[in-house]
């Protein structure tokens, strides 16, 4: 098991403290642990990065604490579209889908997508065809839905009335799931997952299901999944910009993912990422109030938190 190293992240802008009960912050920490080990699980018999990120990505999709699949943000109209990708850091292979309605776990069918080949991209109701014609769980929209994410609905919907939208917090608006791995081989992989923000326009696609933006992974290099306002992660090229800091300027994981962060953080743009290097080493770093995150340590200890504090949640 040879630096096999996995990390996730559930989004930054993580609730405030009081928003929720400690028995609910315990879960969403339950959760994150649960993600590990499914990929870890993955990693520690031999199984490929692609498939532990898949298998971590799953878990958080089906938590209602997530801003993916179960859970997911509600757009303008009150439905989801839910938005993804997976990338093959050995072949740089990618699969991604924008706008479906009915996936249960879209990650299954972007992972199913990348295996055919090509196209490596499908929208909306031509994504949820093709999930369907390949046998994965099906589901009516309001699957996605509860109860918070239509708080945050009418919250925002009352904001953009009285002109204070732009005052909302990033846990009011946003939210992503994302895993990286390094497999036994040393290949790398990324997958990331999202319902996009709060009282978004119909039709509105981020960054997650763009390669390069909020997803990126080549061996050799690093294995980036990331979490913000996806427009600012578009345009910076978030992903692949890291990757050529390592690649061109020689940085390590932690000078490039710093240098992108200081540039977002400078111009007042929220985000945060998980991204594993050639080596295994992990980074998780963020600008906002919080990130959902978590990783697995080389003894296989698990490891995850949500605001500052970092907390042991046994082995992996």
């Amino acid at each position: 098991m040879t630096n096999i190293a996995l990390a996730i992240h559930g989004g930054c802008g993580t609730l405030p403290k009081a928003e929720m009960t400690h028995a609910e912050w315990a879960q969403a920490r339950a959760d994150l642990a649960a993600s590990l080990r499914a990929g870890w699980a993955i990693l520690a018999r031999g199984g490929t990065a692609v498939d532990a990120v898949e298998a971590a990505v799953l878990v958080m999709e089906d938590s209602p604490h997530f801003n993916a699949g179960h859970g997911a943000a509600f757009n303008a109209d009150g439905e989801h579209e839910l938005d993804v990708s997976i990338m093959d850091g050995a072949t740089l292979a990618a699969g991604a889908l924008c706008g479906v309605k009915r996936v249960k776990n879209p990650v299954s069918a972007a992972k199913a997508l990348m295996r055919r080949g090509d196209p490596l991209l499908l929208a909306g109701a031509a994504g949820d065809a093709f999930a369907e014609h390949e046998g994965l769980d099906m589901v009516e929209n309001e699957h996605f839905s509860t109860e918070r994410r239509r708080k945050n609905l009418s919250s925002m919907k009352i904001r953009e009335l009285v002109g204070t939208a732009s005052e909302a917090s990033e846990a009011e608006k946003h939210g992503t799931v994302g895993a990286v791995a390094r497999d036994v081989q040393g290949h790398l992989a990324a997958a990331t997952s999202t319902g996009g923000y709060t009282n978004k326009p119909v039709g509105r696609v981020g960054d997650s299901p763009i390669i390069g933006a909020g997803t990126y992974a080549r061996d050799g290099r690093c294995a980036v999944s990331g979490t913000g306002k996806g427009e600012y992660f578009i345009r910076y090229c978030v992903g692949h910009e890291i990757a050529s800091l390592i690649a061109y300027k020689g940085l390590s994981l932690k000078q490039a993912t710093d240098t992108v962060l200081a540039e977002l953080t400078a111009h007042r743009i929220g985000a945060g990422l998980v991204a594993i290097d050639a080596d295994g080493a992990i980074v998780a770093p963020y600008n906002s109030e919080g990130m959902y995150r978590g990783w697995v340590t080389p003894d296989g200890l698990v490891h995850v938190a949500t605001h500052g504090d970092v907390e042991m949640a046994g082995q992996a």
